[in-house]
C-alpha cells in the first residue's frame, strides 16, 4: 500500500502532521509512506524513520500554476493507493484531484467536494490533553481502520553529532550547562502573534529574578535581529548581563540541537513552542488572544507544559464569539489587556518545578 500525507506551509504543522506517519506504521508496517512538505520545513521530519519518501514543495510552485501542474502530475505516476490532505487548499486539492488513489482523506470543510471519498470536521472539544491539532489530525486515519483516540506524540530525531556539536558550541560560547539555560522565543510568526514587547522584556526580568543564575539565550532569525534587540534593550540592566544576544543557531537544525541543551522554552505559541515539545523540552507559552488555545496546546499538564492565554484571566471579549480569530484585528488591543501580572504566579511554579 502507497499512501502520500500532503502538509504545505508551517513549520508546526509539518511536524504536527508527522504523527500520521507513525500511527500508519504501527498499524500498517509495510506501508510505504510519502510525504508532501514545503522545502524550508523539512529540518524537523528529518530523520523520522517513519516517513519513507519526500516530496518538496518550493517556491517556483507556489508561485507558477504550470510548476504546481506538473508538481501533480508527476506525483500521480506514484500511483498512489492513499492520499490524505492534512492541508486541504487549491494546491493540494489538485494534488489530490490528480493522483489515481481510490481513497482521498481530507478536512471536512463545510464545502461539498467530490474530490475525496472521505471527510471528517474539525471537532470543537479535545478528549484528551494531546490537544484538537493532533486529535483532528488523528481522525483522518479512521477510514485504514486505525484507532484515532490512539494518541502519537510529535518527535524530532537529532543526531548524537548534533546534539554534541550544540555542547560543544554552547561551552565554547562560554555558557556553563549546569546553571538554569532558557530559551526565549521572544517573537511570534507575525506581529498580531508576538507578546508585547515591553510586557516580554518583564518576563525575561521575571525569569532572572526567580533563577538569578540563569542563562538566556533568543530564539530569532537574521531579519528580526533589529526587534530582538528592542526586547533585549527593554530588560533591565541586570537581566541583560544574564542574556548570550549573539548565541543562535545558524540554521533550523541548529536551533533545535541547541534547545535540546535548554532547560525550557519560554514564549510565543508557535513553531519554536511546538518543536520544543517534540524534543520534550518543557515549554510556557504565552498565547495570541485571537488564537484558540484548545487547538495547539499540545499535552498541556499545566506542570512540564504549561500555557496561558487572555481569557483565562478575562473571558469578556470572547462572550458571544464562535472562535477567537474575529478578535484578529483587535490582536494589539488586546495584547495590551494581557499583562505578565496575570499570570506571574504561573510562570513562578513552572520555574520552581525546574529548580
Amino acid at each position: 500500500m502507497k499512501i502520500l500525507v500532503i502538509q504545505q506551509k508551517m513549520i508546526g504543522d509539518v511536524l504536527a502532521t508527522s504523527i500520521l506517519f507513525e500511527a500508519i506504521k504501527h498499524k500498517h508496517p509495510k506501508a510505504e509512506l510519502h510525504y508532501v512538505i514545503n522545502s524550508h520545513t523539512f529540518p524537523v521530519v528529518k530523520n523520522n524513520p517513519f516517513i519513507d519518501y519526500f516530496h518538496f514543495f518550493t517556491p517556483e510552485h507556489e508561485k507558477s500554476k504550470f510548476q504546481l501542474y506538473k508538481f501533480a502530475k508527476d506525483l500521480n505516476k506514484q500511483n498512489f493507493d492513499v492520499v490524505i490532505d492534512v492541508y486541504s487548499k487549491l494546491s493540494s486539492k489538485l494534488m489530490t484531484f490528480l493522483s489515481k488513489a481510490k481513497t482521498k482523506i481530507s478536512i471536512d470543510k463545510g464545502k461539498k467536494s467530490f474530490i475525496y471519498t472521505h471527510t471528517f470536521k474539525h471537532k470543537s472539544k479535545a478528549h484528551t490533553n494531546a490537544g484538537l491539532a493532533i486529535e483532528n489530525r488523528l481522525q483522518l486515519l479512521k477510514p485504514l481502520d486505525i484507532d484515532a483516540l490512539k494518541i502519537v506524540r510529535p518527535k524530532i530525531y537529532l543526531t548524537e553529532d548534533e546534539k554534541n556539536n550544540a555542547k560543544q558550541f554552547l561551552e565554547s560560547s562560554a555558557i556553563d550547562l549546569e546553571p538554569p539555560l532558557f530559551m526565549i522565543g521572544v517573537l511570534g510568526s507575525g506581529h498580531n502573534k508576538t507578546y508585547p514587547f515591553e510586557y516580554m522584556a518583564k518576563v525575561i526580568d521575571q525569569i532572572v529574578l526567580e533563577h538569578p543564575t540563569s542563562q538566556i539565550l533568543f530564539n530569532y532569525i537574521p531579519k528580526q535581529e533589529a526587534d530582538a534587540k528592542a526586547i533585549l534593550e527593554l530588560c533591565s540592566p541586570e537581566t541583560q548581563k544574564h542574556i548570550y544576544f549573539d548565541v543562535f543557531g545558524k540554521s533550523l537544525r541548529d536551533f533545535l540541537a541547541i534547545t535540546s541543551h535548554c532547560d525550557a522554552l519560554i514564549g510565543n505559541e508557535g513553531g519554536a513552542i511546538n518543536m520544543a515539545k517534540a524534543l520534550y523540552i518543557p515549554t510556557f507559552t504565552i498565547f495570541s488572544p485571537w488564537i484558540k488555545k484548545e487547538a495547539w496546546n499540545m499535552f498541556d499538564d499545566n506542570i512540564k507544559y504549561v500555557s496561558v492565554h487572555l481569557k483565562d484571566y478575562d473571558n469578556k471579549p470572547y462572550l458571544n464569539i464562535e472562535h477567537p480569530k474575529v478578535l484578529k484585528s483587535k490582536a494589539t488591543e488586546l495584547y495590551l489587556d494581557f499583562k505578565p501580572a496575570f499570570f506571574e504566579s504561573n510562570l513562578k511554579a513552572f520555574l520552581k518545578r525546574l529548580h
